[in-house]
């Protein structure tokens, strides 16, 4: 019998934004995004894809004042479910990297449920917008993430001419990298993978 789906549901409502998500790490790459930010949106819908994760998620910030609310929320969001969803974290692979190309653009994502939370971010993306996305927000969105994820999260855009490819591949890498530390392996389903037996 196959194990139960890691399934995490929250709520996070604050003055600034009201944030509802439902993750499904063991999915079919599924979403239903709605953030009012299209560009983040698709960012957002390509995480699930390439993750083969459903995500379920509908927020509503402050966006008459600015993105950054709601973008860094919805990270803080995304890591509090990824965090719920994993449970004892036994059996997980807990690290992953990729290298993801876009076209011109090349990128590289690491990561690590180490527990210990901590975000390195470096991409030179030219545009200060891309569709309706702000790109400086782009490493608040991942340190949100790492922190409430509690989880070593290291980016990095190698190159490219095109931000739009920049910041797309960047978000590939990373639902890759992410997809790969929360797989399971079999042979130690039973194991933390930490020789402090604690994570």
């Amino acid at each position: 019998m196959p194990p139960k789906n890691r399934q995490a549901r929250i709520h996070r409502h604050t003055s600034e934004t009201d944030i509802r998500l439902r993750l499904n790490l063991d999915g079919r790459g599924k979403s239903r995004v709605r953030t009012g930010i299209r560009f983040f949106d698709h960012m957002l819908e390509l995480v699930a894809r390439h993750g083969a994760f459903d995500i379920d998620l509908e927020a509503r910030g402050d966006l008459d004042v600015d993105q950054h609310h709601t973008v860094e929320d919805v990270g803080i969001v995304l890591g509090e479910a990824v965090q719920k969803a994993l449970g004892s974290k036994r059996g997980i692979l807990r690290a992953g990297y990729f290298l993801m190309p876009m076209d011109e653009s090349l990128a590289a994502a690491a990561i690590d449920l180490s527990g210990r939370p901590h975000c390195i971010c470096r991409a030179k993306i030219a545009a200060r917008r891309v569709g309706d996305f702000q790109t400086e927000l782009l490493e608040d969105f991942f340190q949100g993430f790492a922190q409430s994820a509690r989880a070593n999260v290291h980016l990095r855009a190698l190159y490219g001419r095109s931000s739009h490819h920049q910041l797309e591949a960047i978000f590939k890498a990373f639902a890759r990298a992410l997809r790969f530390a929360v797989s399971r392996d079999l042979r130690l389903r039973r194991v933390l993978p930490s020789t402090k037996g604690l994570l």
